[in-house]
């Protein structure tokens, strides 16, 4: 049965990042079934949409409940569609409510949407003038200024450093924590300020701002991304088909890494030490790698969308019994098992 017509471009409010690769990377078979495990508001699923047969169908899911509400009024245009609020910790229990064993594809779009960046009523953007909230989800967990009145300096740095690259996070620690305690600081403006003027001076005028790794960092921190991020990339490695596929678009270094790391223990299963001259683990491969090296947005979609700069999207694909049976093999023979390291 041909594909809907139906044109992702008839959405211009909001330019997916990555989009034509992202669903190019995920798509295989018109009558399958796929997860969007970040509906946003809409561009990839409705990209994905527009190649499925009346068979395919579409799961998406998401802890926003703006984003849920805009995948609701799809849903309710297009059968093929259903939308779910929930996380990337719950993929697992999703799935299994849906009755889901196995899909055809599954893609992350992770970090920070652009609807949830240009309404400063969420605080995440310094740009606007906003609460210390920072919250995915605003009907549940703690805000920033929550958060903030619990931590110490040492597991601020911890944040700053380990979720931000933060080169200077000891002194944007110290600079937060002492205005958040003498009740200066009161809005996303005041924490733009005090990461500002706590960097050095010549640290001030590059070209990132320097509260832009501090406001990541603090992003990750409230809202538990990277646990998130462990939870659902081994639920959708464990729910994809034979062949199935993963795609997954990152927007900096330490989700990257992260991700690049939990595919590639799948990739490489044997965890025996390197003096070993065979394997004798037995752990088998379940994965393979389609775009190990992370796939960047063109000049195009940067001129388009200056936002995608910081793009990565990795793909890989999920191996079938035989194929893995077949890898597993090579571990016996001792000039063969150092590829599995």
């Amino acid at each position: 049965m041909a594909a809907h017509e139906q044109s992702p471009d008839r959405y211009p409010e909001h330019i997916p990042v990555l989009r034509d690769a992202f669903v190019d990377a995920l798509f295989s078979d018109p009558d399958g079934y796929y997860v969007d495990c970040t509906f946003g508001r809409g561009g990839h699923s409705r990209a994905l949409l527009a190649r499925l047969s009346d068979k395919g169908r579409l799961l998406a899911i998401d802890r926003d409940s703006e984003a849920v509400a805009a995948g609701e009024k799809l849903a309710s245009e297009d059968g093929r569609f259903i939308i779910r609020h929930s996380d990337f910790a719950q993929l697992e229990k999703t799935l299994e409510n849906e009755g889901w064993e196995q899909v055809t594809g599954i893609g992350f779009d992770l970090g920070v949407s652009s609807p949830q960046v240009d309404n400063a009523a969420r605080g995440f953007s310094f740009r606007h003038d906003g609460p210390l909230d920072m919250r995915m989800d605003t009907g549940s967990g703690l805000p920033l200024s929550s958060m903030l009145a619990h931590v110490s300096e040492r597991d601020l740095i911890d944040v700053l450093r380990n979720f931000g690259d933060e080169r200077y996070a000891r002194r944007i620690a110290a600079a937060i924590l002492k205005a958040f305690h003498a009740r200066t600081l009161h809005s996303t403006s005041d924490l733009e300020n005090i990461c500002f003027h706590a960097v050095p001076k010549q640290a001030r005028y590059g070209k990132t701002h320097p509260a832009t790794r501090s406001f990541q960092a603090l992003r990750i921190w409230v809202n538990g991304e990277m646990d998130q991020i462990d939870a659902g990339i081994a639920a959708a490695m464990s729910h994809l088909q034979p062949g199935g596929k993963l795609a997954v678009i990152s927007f900096h270094s330490g989700e990257d890494r992260r991700i690049r790391d939990l595919i590639e223990a799948q990739v490489h299963a044997c965890i025996c030490p390197p003096e070993m001259p065979v394997c004798v683990c037995g752990r088998r491969p379940t994965m393979r790698w389609l775009q190990k090296k992370p796939l960047r947005a063109d000049e195009q979609e940067l001129a388009a969308n200056p936002r995608s700069r910081s793009s990565m999207l990795r793909v890989a694909q999920r191996l079938s019994d035989t194929e893995a049976k077949k890898l597993a093999g090579y571990s016996g023979d001792p000039l063969m098992c150092g590829e599995l390291h």
